[in-house]
């Protein structure tokens, strides 16, 4: 490792060497040149001496009131032209690419959320943007953008990562509902304390339900760690269930769900964009978060 870094240094410097030589090449004369390149012209000269000592040939004819090439000279300043353009190329490719509202976005997001909205949302933006493509990881995995190949994540939290660039897009609640056809069957919840006589739908070992700050005793009739599941156990009648309410959100204008205790809410934690602390974040992440805060408010 070592010696690799040494190779690198030098490399670099031989490298830098060439870029003052091409400005003398370019000035023939070394009072001109470290003026352009705001350095002293001793400094100047003592590098271009290595560079020839680096190379083993002279590529300069110095005389007290002139500067020429030799032969050498003329062809280190027509292969390093090759060279100077090759690097612009990678420098306005990267500009291109980041400019670019085009290729492919990572994301990850929890299941619920990209599944109930994000796939959405992420359709409508391409719909905008053709030559974009998506990549999503749908789970409960919280990835470390710094260690992990994505460009955003989504997270529902209440403690954001401070390594990260947080933006909160929503606050969510919860709300209790049942479908037209349960309420039909077993009546019309008048308080929250009649939700210990009914069938209710709930995760595997969750016996309270938390409503008006008080934890309310709840009997599963479906218990199970799926909330889509859970959903659309209640759009059949099956029960009554308590799920995010952006998540019950399209049921409910559908009529298929019917929220209970007059849209009482139970506060909840809050929808996070996350990215990465990038000095020169791409053009398409930009323009996709600008997207998402719009469509998410």
């Amino acid at each position: 490792m070592v010696k690799l870094c040494q190779v690198m240094i030098k490399e670099h410097k031989k490298l830098e060497r060439l870029f003052l030589f091409s400005e003398v090449a370019n000035c023939l004369s070394f009072t001109e040149a470290a003026a352009n390149l705001a350095m002293s012209k001793g400094y100047l000269s003592a590098q271009i001496k290595q560079l020839e000592a680096d190379l083993k040939t002279p590529l300069l004819v110095r005389t007290t009131r002139t500067v020429r090439l030799t032969r050498a000279g003329h062809q280190v300043v027509k292969d390093f032209k090759q060279v100077h353009t090759s690097m612009l190329a990678i420098e306005r490719n990267l500009a291109s690419e980041q400019q670019a509202i085009e290729g492919l976005i990572r994301l990850t997001a929890p299941k619920q959320f990209a599944e109930s909205l994000l796939v959405n949302l992420c359709f409508e933006f391409s719909q905008l943007y053709p030559d974009i493509k998506f990549e999503i990881d749908s789970s409960y995995t919280q990835y470390d953008l710094t260690e992990n190949d994505f460009d955003l994540a989504f997270r529902a939290t209440r403690t954001p990562p401070e390594n990260m660039i947080a933006k909160r897009l929503f606050e969510y609640g919860y709300l209790c509902c049942a479908a037209p056809s349960y309420i039909e069957k077993y009546g019309e919840l008048t308080s929250v304390e009649q939700l210990n006589e009914h069938r209710c739908l709930t995760s595997v070992n969750e016996h309270y339900w938390t409503l008006n700050d008080e934890n309310i005793e709840v009997t599963s009739t479906i218990a199970i760690n799926d909330n889509f599941v859970l959903r659309d156990q209640a759009i059949t009648g099956a029960g009554i269930v308590r799920l995010p309410e952006y998540f019950v959100r399209k049921a409910i204008q559908n009529k298929q769900l019917v929220p209970l205790f007059n849209l009482q809410k139970v506060k909840g934690q809050g929808i996070y964009l996350l990215q990465p602390q990038l000095i020169y974040p791409p053009k398409k992440i930009i323009k996709f978060i600008k997207f998402i805060q719009k469509n998410l408010k």
